[in-house]
């Protein structure tokens, strides 16, 4: 059976016994802070464990995209990876051990035909039930295996969460494939034994602290990784050599031109440039961006990772987009977010692998500075903190920068690097945690019927209250002064949700009012409205009006309309390759991310604004079409928001007729565009590698901001002694004045400086036959004292020149070296580091020349004495 076949055999099982097929989510967990990216199939069923959510059946299945961070640094053996697909099936109060165990068993056995010979069991120290499920199938006492919590007990996912004893199958590849021992059997490292399938029986809640107690109803949660498995339906050893990554393999293999299977450490190059390959465009498709944080930096660190080894191998230019197209075309028809935005995934692999091959001659720069250094003192090893520095900095694995270190002579401390990798381990197993995310006491909310939105076509409606919750429990009323959480049966208040802010406003009891300040969407479908009893006392079960704040209401509506027309705009000027990555909508202006690869010009982004106010002059209609099925939507044309989990109906809003804009999208908007009054742009920026930011204002906001500018021109007009017609001419006279007074300052100090040359070379001493030069030059700027320098050494001839500087109330150094003395291992990068060293600072540079900075400026005389010291050592 190929890979899709498996995939497919699976959930078709798990249907036939009753199971709702539920999609993939995404990587980036939907509204869980307790973690960095989507690690296990049952990340999204975990509100339904915990009972926050109802399911949509107590019987689901679903093949999971999944990616764990905690095994970077191992991908590149046979049998580790970041990206893989978890198949699973889960039941939320429905059967337990038995009915799990009695599935998993027949699925292999019978449908997968796996030879129930070739199986054994590990179960839970003390799980005597999961052990007597297991032998009234016939499993033999012997085969099955006792384990304590760190193997067979699991979860949470995350800081807090469900979790519970469990149950592994695991596939032996025979005696032949083991080390031999009598006491081998599944635990063991020796790669006889591979665990196929996990049976987690869902029995408890973890809290923040550790403390565990029982969930409401018992649950299952299995994953079985289709990796894993397709190896054995394929008879291989590792999923490296099967369907998933043999097509990617070879593509690798290509490129670098080695054949795959003929030298373990090229093979291992090319897995880990092939499996990073293929993680990055998932990561991409789901909306992760490359940045120095969070996902972003886990995507960059595992690209700048297949970029290092891909040029051990002898891969040059930008390669990785190549890998990525590879692994799309695989599995793009499964995923289909890969084939629709792979243009955006391969332009962001693309210009990341760019930029780091900068950072990569940065990092090579430096790996030769700390080889020199290491050379210097005598000693040939290079320490575990500048290894590990190298490669959590710019990317450098241990196994190249042993390579280079090789090439000098040296080796390098891999227990030091190891304990600073175990040190980073620690903070990764923090950061797949995202933050502490205390949890508050669980609110039962499910238990009431779910509240129904009536906001896109009421401000005001007389709901009935069914739920008041004061402190993280519920009551039955509440006073002035308390702060609360209201749930309504109806309600027209917009809860926080796809970059837009909830609405405020208030909500008018009998005998009491309660002041709304903010509205939370629970996972169970209610919405929760956050505030304080501002008189009186209201009662649970009383009926009430709750009214939004229209104004509040308009202004957000005016800005989120706007990011529709602004996304039209964009595309219309840019390209069609724009899609939005991301937006916030306030009452106050709107934020909106977009995908673009290079700086918006300032005549663009003003054709941008004039496409919006051309279309709010119109004054054209903004249609809601609900409940569309969502492949017709995206038929008919409509944009999605990009890395945003969608239903399978949707909500569609369409501009204009002919169509202007047409997208998915859950939020408030205008009737009509002309209620925008006026869209103008306040600042357009990068984000990260390929997203740009544009901010705006609309109507009353746009109009306060260029209240605000004017005001301020009218102030520097006045202060200026001239009018505002007339006041681009004054500043440009103050400039021309300014621009002459800065050249008049730098011909002078050239001059000075000329004068004292002779006097310079005053200093000038041989140092074992070496011209040498260490001299202070009064207040120059760093340019100036370049150019002395040049003057210098053309006069001397051979020569070694450090001068410096007083500027700003700190020294400044620049270092010249002659060729010749280049030639016998003089570094004018290296001298200057150590005479800046002495006044507190740092810097560097070429062989010929470089340049530093200071701190304690009483110490430039002695900084510059050290110069004679320096080339006197050699």
């Amino acid at each position: 059976m190929n890979s899709d076949e498996i995939r497919d055999s699976f959930l078709q099982y798990f249907i036939e016994k009753g199971h709702k097929l539920i999609k993939s989510s995404s990587l980036i967990p939907e509204d869980d802070p307790t973690l960095l990216l989507t690690a296990a199939g049952m990340v999204q069923f975990k509100p339904y464990f915990i009972g926050e959510a109802v399911p949509p059946s107590t019987r689901m299945t679903s093949c999971q995209k999944c990616f764990r961070t905690t095994d970077i640094e191992s991908v590149g053996d046979m049998h580790h990876l970041t990206f893989f697909e978890m198949l699973g099936n889960f039941s939320v109060g429905d059967y337990f051990k038995k009915g799990a165990i009695n599935y998993a068993w027949e699925y292999v056995t019978e449908r997968l035909c796996i030879d129930p010979e070739q199986l054994w069991i590990t179960i839970f120290l003390d799980d005597d039930e999961a052990y007597e499920c297991w032998r009234d199938i016939g499993i033999p006492a012997d085969k099955i295996v006792r384990h304590g919590e760190k193997d067979n007990f699991w979860g949470p996912a995350g800081d807090s969460g469900p979790c519970g004893p469990c149950s592994e199958i695991y596939y032996d590849y025979g005696v032949v494939s083991g080390c031999g021992k009598d006491t081998c059997a599944p635990g063991c490292d020796c790669g006889r034994f591979l665990e196929i399938w996990n049976l987690v029986f869902m029995q408890y809640y973890q809290d923040v602290q550790g403390n565990r107690s029982l969930l409401p109803k018992t649950n299952i949660d299995t994953g079985m990784g289709l990796e894993r498995v397709t190896a054995v339906m394929q008879g291989k050893n590792t999923f490296y050599d099967t369907d998933i990554f043999r097509p990617i393999i070879n593509k690798v293999s290509d490129m670098c031109g080695y054949k795959y299977g003929n030298d373990e450490k090229i093979d291992r190059a090319i897995r880990i440039v092939a499996e990073h390959g293929r993680s990055i465009s998932f990561l991409i498709g789901d909306g992760v961006i490359p940045s120095n944080d969070g996902r972003g930096y886990v995507l960059r660190r595992i690209l700048r990772r297949a970029a290092l080894f891909g040029k051990t191998i002898g891969i040059d230019g930008a390669f990785i987009s190549e890998v990525a197209r590879t692994a799309i075309s695989l599995i793009g028809k499964v995923y289909p977010e890969l084939l629709e935005n792979e243009a955006f995934i391969l332009n962001i692999v693309k210009v990341e692998e760019e930029k780091f091959s900068q950072t990569c001659t940065t990092g090579l720069n430096l790996l030769d500075v700390v080889i020199e250094k290491v050379k210097q003192s005598k000693k040939a090893v290079i320490p575990g903190v500048e290894v590990f520095k190298l490669y959590d900095t710019y990317g450098f694995p241990k196994e190249l920068t042993a390579e280079v270190a090789a090439e000098h002579g040296l080796a390098i401390d891999e227990r030091g690097f190891e304990n600073e990798m175990e040190k980073q381990r620690e903070r990764a197993r923090a950061s797949q945690k995202m933050g502490d995310a205390k949890k508050t006491p669980m609110i039962d909310y499910a238990s009431m019927p779910e509240t129904v939105f009536v906001g896109y076509k009421e401000l005001s409606h007389k709901p009935k209250i069914i739920g008041i919750v004061v402190n993280g429990k519920f009551v039955k009323s509440a006073s002035a002064g308390e702060q609360i959480e209201i749930i309504l049966d109806e309600t027209p208040f917009y809860a926080e949700k796809g970059g837009q802010v909830a609405d405020i406003g208030v909500i008018a009891a009998k005998r009491g009012t309660i002041e709304v300040a903010d509205v939370v969407w629970a996972k169970t479908n209610h919405v929760i409205h956050c505030g304080r009893v501002t008189e009186g006392t209201i009662e649970f079960g009383e009926n009430v009006l709750a009214e939004v704040d229209e104004n509040h209401r308009l202004d957000i509506a005016r800005n989120h309309t706007a990011t529709h027309l602004l996304q039209a705009a964009l595309r219309c000027v840019l390209g069609e390759h724009v899609k939005q990555t991301g937006s916030f909508v306030t009452s106050e202006r709107l934020r909106f991310d977009f995908s673009h690869f290079s700086s918006v010009k300032s005549e663009e982004l003003l054709s941008v604004q004039r496409y919006v106010n051309e279309w709010v002059r119109r004054d054209v209609n903004v249609n809601v079409i609900e409940d569309l099925p969502i492949e017709q939507a995206k038929a008919s044309g409509a944009l999605a928001f990009f890395g945003e989990k969608y239903g399978d109906k949707v909500r569609v809003l369409k501009i204009g007729d002919p169509v202007i804009s047409v997208e998915l999208c859950g939020g408030t908007h205008l009737e009509r565009t002309g209620q925008i009054g006026y869209f103008h742009i306040v600042s357009e920026s990068s984000i990260g590698s390929g997203i740009r930011r544009i901010e705006a204002v609309t109507g009353k906001g746009a109009e306060n901001l260029i209240e605000k500018r004017l005001s301020m021109l009218d102030l520097l007009a006045e202060q200026l002694g001239t009018n505002i017609v007339d006041i681009n001419n004054r500043v440009e006279i103050i400039l021309n004045d300014l621009d002459y007074e800065k050249q008049r300052v730098a011909q002078y100090e050239r001059e000075l400086s000329m004068v004292q040359i002779e006097k310079l070379l005053d200093n000038t001493k041989s140092i074992n036959g070496v011209n040498t030069l260490g001299v202070k030059v009064p207040d120059a700027s760093v340019d100036i004292l370049r150019e002395v320098g040049d003057i210098l050494l053309k006069r001397m001839g051979s020569a070694v020149v450090v001068l410096g500087t007083i500027r700003d109330d700190k020294p400044q150094f620049v270092a010249k070296v002659s060729d010749d003395l280049i030639a016998k291992g003089f570094h004018a990068g290296n001298i200057v580091r150590e005479v800046a060293r002495v006044t507190g600072g740092s810097g560097g540079g070429r062989p010929e020349m470089g340049q530093a900075g200071g701190k304690d400026k009483t110490k430039i005389d002695e900084a510059l004495q050290l110069v004679y010291s320096l080339v006197k050592k050699g």
